[in-house]
């Protein structure tokens, strides 16, 4: 369900999950393992290390939300991860400098090819926002280093609750002195526009096929709930911007 152009010009923010929406972090991930496998010695299979590590990432918050973890940082809850997996990989020798750089390799995740020139298109109309697990250093360096082109950056940090709990959707408006239908969550899973969707939210999927790499497969059924449905970042852009004459005349007020 595409909107018509009156919905659309409510709109006033797209708020982007990052993690896998706007960047490749399984790549990313695996080409840092290389390197430090090189620059140590490791005979490591990085690929699994990565999906590894992130298969930690739900249960880490989780555990936060079930009251098991007191208010714990993603960064914090990725080093967690790492220690264990560091362990069940057999990997040792690592300095504590080696760890910690390593665990930053989250901070310097790569964008997907087509994710900052869509969003400086995207950015001609609309305010952009991180909306993302990741805590506020982590979204501000990855998006010095990776050149995303964000008006603000908010974190579940700030609401300290982690997606998909409503406290952070919630949060975007209030800080953004907007009403949920004037935001529109962009991401590539479904649960998290599911979720934002049940707080008034307007939804965006983009699909992102090789997010979990070229051999494992992906779920691309489409909710009917969404109210747009993209390939890319371009595709999106495209059809909020250049469907009709009377959508790009659409100005902010």
């Amino acid at each position: 369900m595409s909107l018509t152009p009156p919905q659309l010009a409510d709109i006033r923010c797209l708020a982007f999950d990052v993690f896998g929406t706007v960047v490749d972090w399984r790549s990313s991930v695996i080409r840092e393992g290389e390197s430090l496998g090189r620059a140590r010695g490791l005979d490591v299979d990085w690929a699994a290390f990565a999906d590894a590590w992130c298969a930690g990432y739900a249960p880490s918050m989780n555990r936060v939300r079930q009251g098991r973890l007191s208010w714990t940082s993603l960064d914090q809850l990725h080093r967690m991860t790492l220690d264990r997996l560091l362990d069940d990989f057999g990997i040792t020798g690592l300095s504590e400098a080696d760890k910690a750089n390593f665990n930053r390799a989250w901070h310097r995740l790569k964008p997907w090819p087509d994710a900052v020139g869509g969003m400086h298109r995207l950015r001609e109309r609309f305010i952009l926002t991180p909306l993302s697990n990741g805590n506020m250093s982590l979204l501000v360096n990855m998006a010095k280093q990776a050149g995303l082109p964000w008006d603000c950056v908010l974190s579940a940090e700030l609401a300290r609750h982690y997606k998909r709990d409503p406290e952070v959707y919630r949060m975007a408006a209030r800080l953004l002195d907007l009403s949920p239908q004037q935001i529109m969550m962009v991401a590539a899973h479904q649960d998290d526009l599911k979720a934002a969707h049940s707080e008034g939210l307007r939804t965006a999927f983009v699909m992102r096929p090789l997010e979990f790499g070229p051999h494992a497969p992906p779920d691309l059924t489409v909710d009917p709930s969404f109210d747009y449905v993209a390939n890319d970042f371009h595709d999106l852009a495209d059809q909020l911007l250049s469907r009709s004459g009377t959508r790009q005349s659409l100005a902010l007020s």
